[in-house]
């Protein structure tokens, strides 16, 4: 392994960069749904050591946009385009000419990604030193890395580090702690550690490998609490609550076809009242029908016939939740003419008619919002969702209160990966519904992926997570992250059961990310230490 450390410290040109690239998507295997986490431990070391290598200028623009900006940058878009390579698929939807166009486009936002990373090691390497305060230093500038990717320019906190210590049911209990952001600054700070067992240079073995076994240590500890956590928390359900969730697997490329409309509401129908096994009362003792996003795939003005078998399906003491796109109205009630429409969430009572709605307020971008759209349509490029006017953003979150149902914070697909910011009326929700259409990437690990990000999401919130997806996966999460039931991915049909009731407030709901400044703190301190001493040990 020194000849592995020398080789990465020294490396120069293309030699580096290659090395780095292929590293950071070594990198990329740790996260959902792979979870080797081994390959972390064998990555991020590759990066320190660059650190160790790269040249030092003192010019601002070399400082912000040099060599350790470069290796930064290099390992940020290997492990993109690994952890994010599943994006590609929705290009085969339509086809044509986007498949030309979708190896570009996932380099391309691999590589936007990966500029954070290469600020943050620019940031790290300000404050490197050549003991264990660069670890610090590096766990503190990547996890601030993370937290920009999270919240700038609208956010896209897809694959951050820390899910790779989320493998399991008992790991994830951190989140309820410290956030997946704390964990992300704990997975860079352990998996790092490696890199201050080689080379030797003139340390004794025991200096080498103590942090190493500390990384291990609280790896463990890790586990060892989750298992406490599970084993002592108590969950119970909602009383007289019983969802259903459909799963109708419509192909996405004739979902908005007009001569689809009919097909697709039978099989919605159809699928909500069949039988699963001889015990099973269909609609019988159902008291909350949920649909996945957009499952009602046009306005409901547009299509008054289909709109009334909807009504004469549902019974009297039910609650249809479902996607669907929405019109906006003015205040006179009538539609306003040119407006974007919503990607919403209707609740319909069992007359048929919609009681209340909640619109998507935190939209995809490319996908159902087009920055800057004036200059992307001279170039023919228009988002990926259907419309090629995209969808308006709602106001705000909101709550369902529904008569004889726990409040519901409804959530449409993407909104439910920002970790800490649900929405203020999480704290008061009986459970979390997220409703999504997967679709785009079937046949990929995005699906899994992306139901992952949910299970977290329950666990820092202590709240449970019900998910209602087109084509998989569908389910109900408890308040620890453990499954109740779930239909896999690509499966048709309907599952049933009882969300359970929110578990006490966890450490991360009532303090969101300020146990995670205390870690940067500390972080920066200690890196800032070791700083010191060597600028000491050089004068």
């Amino acid at each position: 392994m020194t000849a592995v450390a020398e080789f990465a410290m020294l490396a120069h040109g293309w030699r580096r960069i290659l090395m780095l690239v292929v590293a950071g998507a070594l990198a990329g295997v740790s996260a959902p749904p792979i979870f080797f986490l081994v390959a972390l431990f064998l990555a991020m070391p590759v990066l320190v050591w660059a650190l160790d290598g790269a040249e030092r200028k003192r010019s601002i623009r070399s400082i912000v946009l040099g060599p350790a900006f470069r290796i930064g940058l290099a390992f940020g878009f290997g492990y993109f385009l690994v952890a994010l390579h599943w994006i590609g698929a929705a290009f085969f939807v339509d086809g044509g000419w986007l498949l030309v166009v979708m190896p570009f486009a996932v380099a391309g936002l691999a590589l936007v990604l990966a500029v954070f990373w290469g600020l943050g090691t620019a940031l790290a390497h300000l404050f490197w030193s050549s003991g264990p305060g660069r670890i610090f230093a590096l766990a503190t500038a990547l996890t601030l890395a993370e937290l920009a990717r999270g919240y700038l320019f609208t956010g896209f906190p897809f694959d951050l580090l820390g899910y790779a210590l989320t493998a399991n049911p008992e790991m994830m209990q951190a989140a309820s702690l410290v956030g997946i952001y704390g964990l992300t600054f704990v997975a860079v700070l352990i998996s790092a550690t490696p890199a201050l067992v080689w080379p030797a240079a003139e340390r004794s073995l025991i200096a080498r490998i103590l942090p190493l076994f500390a990384a291990f240590a609280l790896l463990a500890t890790q586990i060892g609490w989750g298992n406490y956590r599970l084993n002592e928390t108590q969950t119970e359900p909602f009383e007289d609550v019983v969802l259903r969730i459909v799963q109708p697997v419509i192909p996405q490329d004739v979902k908005w076809q007009t001569f689809a409309r009919e097909e697709t509401i039978t099989r919605l129908l159809d699928l909500s009242a069949m039988q699963t096994n001889p015990d099973d009362q269909g609609l019988g003792d159902v008291t909350h029908l949920i649909w996945p996003e957009a499952a009602i795939p046009f306005f409901l003005s547009d299509e008054p016939e289909l709109l009334a078998r909807i009504a004469r399906t549902l019974p009297d003491d039910i609650w249809l939740l479902t996607g669907a796109p929405r019109q906006p109205y003015g205040a006179n009630g009538e539609i306003v003419p040119g407006a974007k429409p919503f990607n919403a969430v209707l609740a319909f009572n069992g007359e048929g008619e919609v009681v209340t709605s909640y619109d998507k307020t935190h939209l995809v971008p490319f996908g159902e919002y087009l920055p800057f759209g004036d200059f992307w349509r001279q170039f023919g490029i228009t988002q990926l969702v259907e419309g090629s006017e995209g969808w308006a953003a709602g106001a705000e979150r909101r709550l369902f209160q529904l008569p004889g149902s726990p409040a519901i914070l409804p959530l449409v697909c993407y909104e439910i990966v920002f970790p800490g910011s649900l929405g203020a009326p999480v704290s008061e929700a009986g459970f979390i519904l997220v409703v999504t259409n997967d679709a785009w990437f079937d046949g990929s690990m995005g699906l899994a992926q992306h139901f992952h990000h949910a299970r977290v999401r329950a666990v820092e919130e202590g709240i449970s997570v019900v998910r209602a997806a087109n084509s998989g996966i569908s389910a109900i999460v408890d308040p620890l992250g453990r499954i109740d039931v779930m239909m896999a991915e690509g499966m048709v049909g309907a599952i049933k059961g009882t969300p359970a009731q929110p578990v006490a407030p966890t450490l991360f709901a009532q303090y969101r990310h300020w146990p995670l400044v205390g870690m940067l703190m500390l972080g920066a301190l200690l890196s800032l230490l070791g700083w010191r001493r060597r600028h000491k040990r050089r004068d």
